[in-house]
């Protein structure tokens, strides 16, 4: 079969699962601070699929969803340095499979931005003029503050490879983005060391981000290196030392080692075409590993609401604060009740869903165990996650 119809097969299946999700999802807090807070490119992108659309959760993700399909055609593209036809195949799979990337697929924030943004550039490095891949150095800088870390990379990867003019202007983007966005070093000095390599491990399943960090330092001492492994290895060792200190936003950091996937699949490749066939097997069997544990994941992330059934407290549910609110809203509108005085967090998620605030009615959340027929009860596969009162207020 053709290889771009594989591709094309894939990213449609892809992309119909992700569209399918977005009916299951509610805006989280998170989302409605981009939504509603300072002005930024995101929210540029996000309002305009809103005005076309409608406020609704399809428009909301969709521009999300669309990057993440660019992404990985961009991936595909970009690993033809490294990989052949097949395997090219395999590293979109798993890039699809992936827990982060699927979150930052349906999830409104800037972290799907930056992938596609880091991987148009290394297309652009690799397959375009110098006008162009200057040009989408200054958009990125105009666009996110996360991209600081690429500028930093490439200004050390410019005096690596010696090129005067490339680190003049990296190192003006840099500080410019500094000026601009700053770098986040507020609170008390602490250790998150292992809280980040935790995360991480989340984010890319323990078998890849441990690969992942093996290719990066193997290449190191080989001294194997390109532009892809300078922007993986600084960011990724930037986000190290941050971490000594503070907590850090790892949706800032984790995009960038998304870039070491090419390098990965090079390695292994290599290294299992030089063997002979019956020393193959503990390849075939690590590849095998990752693949099943990416697909589970996968499926934990796309049938979570069935977690539900099995812990005690619906809070501690990892995707509970996208829960609750569109089937919240629904039901007050079915009440007849149109605005709601309420926490700030609930109050500006049922805004998205029409449910505007006001003081003349209450929603007070109640607990699990305070279910009556007065209640506004959320319940999913049977199990009430949430629950709340509606009081009228007399204004008179």
């Amino acid at each position: 079969m053709n290889h771009r119809l594989i591709l094309f097969l894939i990213l449609v299946i892809d992309a119909t699962i992700l569209l399918f999700q977005t009916s299951s999802l509610s805006i989280s807090h998170a989302e409605t601070l981009v939504l509603y807070g300072d002005f930024s490119f995101l929210q540029f992108i996000i309002n305009t699929s809103i005005y076309f659309l409608g406020s609704n959760d399809f428009a909301l993700r969709l521009p999300m969803i669309i990057f993440h399909i660019l992404s990985a055609v961009l991936l595909y593209e970009i690993s033809k340095d490294y990989v052949y036809q097949k395997n090219r195949l395999w590293l979109v799979f798993v890039f699809v499979l992936l827990p982060g990337v699927i979150s930052s697929a349906i999830i409104v924030n800037n972290a799907g931005l930056i992938i596609f943004g880091l991987l148009l550039f290394v297309y652009a490095y690799k397959n375009l003029s110098n006008l162009f891949i200057y040009f989408i150095l200054t958009f990125n800088l105009l666009i996110a503050g996360e991209f600081i870390y690429l500028f930093l990379a490439l200004a050390i990867f410019s005096i690596y490879t010696k090129q005067k003019n490339f680190f003049i202007f990296n190192m003006f983007a840099f500080f410019i983005s500094l000026f601009i966005y700053g770098v986040d070093t507020k609170g008390i000095p602490q250790g998150h060391f292992l809280d980040a390599i935790a995360v991480y491990t989340a984010i890319f399943t323990p078998i890849v981000f441990v690969y992942l960090f093996y290719i990066l330092y193997r290449r190191y001492l080989t001294k194997n290196i390109d532009i892809l492994w300078f922007i993986s290895s600084v960011a990724f060792v930037f986000s190290l030392l941050l971490s000594f200190r503070q907590k850090i936003d790892l949706e800032q950091f984790a995009p960038y080692l998304i870039l070491a996937l090419p390098l990965a699949a090079q390695t292994f490749y290599h290294s299992y075409r030089v063997r002979l066939k019956m020393f193959r097997t503990k390849y075939k069997t690590v590849f095998t590993i990752s693949i099943i544990f990416l697909l589970l994941n996968s499926l934990v992330v796309f049938f979570n609401k069935e977690i539900y059934l099995l812990i005690d407290k619906p809070k501690k549910h990892f995707a509970y604060n996208m829960h609750v609110a569109k089937e919240l809203a629904s039901k007050l509108k079915d009440r007849g009740i149109e605005c709601v005085d309420t926490n700030y967090k609930m109050a500006n998620r049922l805004k998205f869903y029409g449910v505007t605030n006001c003081n003349t009615n209450r929603l007070t959340e109640k607990s699990l165990k305070d279910i009556n027929v007065e209640n506004v009860t959320i319940s999913y596969r049977n199990r009430p996650v949430y629950t709340a009162s509606v009081t009228k207020i007399n204004t008179n």
